[in-house]
């Protein structure tokens, strides 16, 4: 029986919510029976079933694989088809979360989607899968993390998601998805070619009469953004959320007290928050049984015990917020319970505060309401290990607190594996949380160690990580520069092998995975010896911009700092134009290309640099600063006033100059840049 179109766009909204939809008529279809296991996150059922089996072709020879096997096999695909194909699609995806970001560990592998042959070649088929998937998942010259857990998951995930499609309209919200995850297993994030937001505007349209969907889907593009450090793009994005939900939030002062012997009440910050979602919409459950679950399996909060500091802050005041604010009839120590979405929001808004503001004591106060607001009242698995590590962040520069943020830390990374709470419950609203990986916390810890000068800790961390890059920081730290380049070169030379507990379970293997060996990560080694070895650090640069054919953003950006620094400019120009053609979004790139074209005069390129600049980072005031010396060193003012496009980028450059950047312009040059304006005026 074929799918009504109301099962189907109400099946695509149950899969994108992680809640399943009782409406749906559970006969119409099987193919909706099969969506229905993904949304309980019953993966291997969906993962080893027939629906799954007839997508994948088994190769003829394993050496010959290629993941382009899982392409469809026909392009006039039915509904069902199309449904089936995201639903495998969605699966690998979260198979793939789980086993890096959530836990508990898989129950599946990727090999047991292709029919391999001979049983007893698992474990060589599980090591080849996963060498091609980190070879095939590297893109713009940036190598994925080699050693993820089921890679393969993910760049099955994104070859049938990124397939054609007629029928299904929220593909361009799971491509969102998939390339939001993809951009975390890189090294450095990079621009897709793909343009997600165009492809979203008509899912804008559709959903904004769902305030759950419309407030989801602003929240993932806004961290999407976030992710390629559009600040000011991602808290536009964030704040449409806000207003999709009807979620009210005020900073805001009230009195109360921070220490136990503080005697009189002082003015501390609040964050007023209140939710117009229905809390009893989250789920199935009624309302006071989804307040037990929801308290139940959550991470652990540990106390701060501190003889001077108060866990929390105690306020005196029952009310507080202006007269004219909405939110006054708040009690700031009794605020109700947020919707999980809502804090959803509230933390995405605490990173956009930390991004856009610089890095002091008063960032972290501003900070630390929004935080305090989402663990006041925890709802969700995800939701609340992310608070619990913003707030270990925000912990780890403070003497009283800093003991606290490295244990909680360690209690984050050590319940991933457990199951003390549901699949379901933890990929809920996993896309809409900035939750790192596994990886990315342990290796956030070990750098803590190396802050507190516990090196040796940090170093067997990052031994077994495999971050070689911050291995070479350890052995500089304990002054043994020279086992870090000896590492280094043991790597290029065959000596020492990446993952080594892995090969040990297959050795008969180790030939194939040479053969197919990441040539980004190559190119990465060869980047790193170069800094470890300045005497020779062209010749290395140059070695890993050939071995990565030309796609390595690193080398270039290396290579150009280089010869900048032998002041060789035009040579740093050539570089440093090929590693914005592959980074684009790199400010720091376009300032140095900028600064090299006004050493040999090239007041046009230079222009064109800054304005770069300018465009990333609005905020950034020496950028701005130089900009504006280039519009004068094009001619000057008089004969720029005869061009009203030059006139009109002056006029904006220097508004800019005195809202942004004044302070670090020397005050010839604002004079200088104040007479131009008079005589543009005149």
């Amino acid at each position: 029986m074929a799918i009504s179109p109301e099962d189907l766009l109400l099946t695509e909204r149950s899969i994108l919510r992680g809640i399943w939809n009782d409406n749906i008529s559970g006969s119409s279809s099987p193919t909706i029976e099969f969506a229905k296991l993904v949304v309980e996150c019953r993966f291997r059922d969906v993962l080893t079933s027939e629906h799954t089996l007839h997508l994948f072709q088994p190769p003829q020879n394993v050496s010959e694989f290629s993941f382009q096997h899982v392409l469809p096999q026909s392009p006039t695909d039915s509904v069902e088809d199309e449904l089936s194909r995201l639903v495998v699609g969605v699966a690998c995806l979260h198979a793939f979360v789980q086993a890096n970001w959530t836990g508990p560990d898989l129950d599946v592998k990727p090999s047991e989607l292709f029919q391999m042959g001979d049983p007893n070649s698992t474990e060589l088929t599980e090591q080849l899968l996963h060498a091609k998937a980190v070879q095939d998942l590297a893109y713009g010259g940036e190598p994925a993390y080699h050693l993820s857990k089921a890679a393969a998951f993910l760049l099955i995930s994104r070859v049938l998601i990124f397939a054609p499609y007629r029928y299904l309209q929220s593909i361009p919200w799971w491509r969102l998805r998939v390339a939001s995850v993809h951009q975390q297993v890189l090294d450095s994030p990079v621009v897709f070619q793909e343009d997600y937001r165009t492809s979203l505007e008509p899912l804008l349209v559709n959903f904004a009469t769902d305030p759950d969907l419309a407030g989801r889907l602003n929240v993932e593009i806004g961290l999407f953004e976030l992710i390629l450090a559009q600040d000011k793009v991602s808290a536009e994005c964030f704040i449409k959320a806000a207003r999709s939900t009807g979620l009210e939030y005020e900073l805001t002062g009230a009195l109360g007290r921070r220490t136990k012997f503080q005697a009189n009440d002082l003015p501390q910050l609040v964050l007023l928050a209140e939710s117009h979602l229905e809390i009893g919409s989250i789920g199935s459950l009624p309302q006071q049984e989804q307040q037990n679950e929801a308290t139940s399996g959550l991470p652990s909060t540990l106390a701060l015990n501190d003889d001077t500091l108060l866990e929390q802050t105690k306020f005196t005041s029952s009310h507080r917020a202006g007269s004219t604010s909405q939110l006054q009839h708040i009690d700031p120590s009794s605020q109700p319970p947020l919707h999980p979405l809502d804090q959803c929001i509230l933390l995405s808004l605490c990173l956009n505060v930390r991004n856009t503001s610089p890095s002091h004591g008063l960032t972290v106060e501003q900070m630390n309401p929004y935080v305090s607001r989402v663990l006041s009242h925890p709802r969700n698995w995800s939701i609340h290990t992310m608070a619990l590590l913003l707030r270990s962040r925000l912990e780890s520069s403070r003497t009283r607190t800093i003991e606290r943020s490295t244990l909680q830390l360690q209690a984050l990374i050590d319940q991933m594996p457990t199951s003390d709470s549901t699949i379901t419950e933890r990929l809920l609203y996993f896309h809409s949380t900035p939750l790192p990986s596994r990886w990315e916390m342990e290796k956030e810890l070990a750098r803590r160690y190396l802050n507190l000068g516990v090196v040796r800790s940090a170093l067997e961390i990052f031994e077994r990580l495999e971050l070689w890059e911050d291995v070479v920081k350890c052995y500089g730290r304990l002054e043994k520069p020279e086992r870090g380049i000896a590492i280094v070169r043991d790597l290029l030379e065959g000596r020492k092998e990446e993952a080594d507990v892995v090969l040990s379970r297959g050795k008969s293997i180790s030939s194939l995975m040479r053969v197919s060996r990441d040539t980004t990560r190559q190119a990465m080694l060869w980047c790193l010896l170069g800094d470890l070895e300045p005497a020779s650090a062209i010749e290395h640069y140059e070695k890993a911009w050939e071995i990565s054919n030309e796609a390595s953003g690193r080398a270039m950006r290396s290579l150009g700092g280089c010869y900048f620094a032998r002041s060789e400019y035009r040579k740093a120009m050539d570089c440093l134009k090929k590693a914005v053609k592959i980074h684009p979004l790199l400010s720091k790139s376009w300032f140095i290309l900028g600064c090299a074209a006004m050493r040999v005069e090239d007041w046009e390129e230079a222009k064109n640099a800054f304005s770069r600049c300018v465009v990333i980072d609005e905020e950034d005031g020496e950028s701005w600063n130089n900009l504006a010396s280039m519009y004068l060193r094009l001619g000057g003012a008089r004969e720029m006033s005869e061009t009203t496009v030059q006139v009109r980028d002056l006029r904006l450059v220097y508004h800019k100059i005195v809202l942004t950047g004044h302070s670090c312009i020397g005050g010839s040059k604002r004079r200088k840049i104040g007479t131009s304006w008079r005589t543009l005026r005149s």
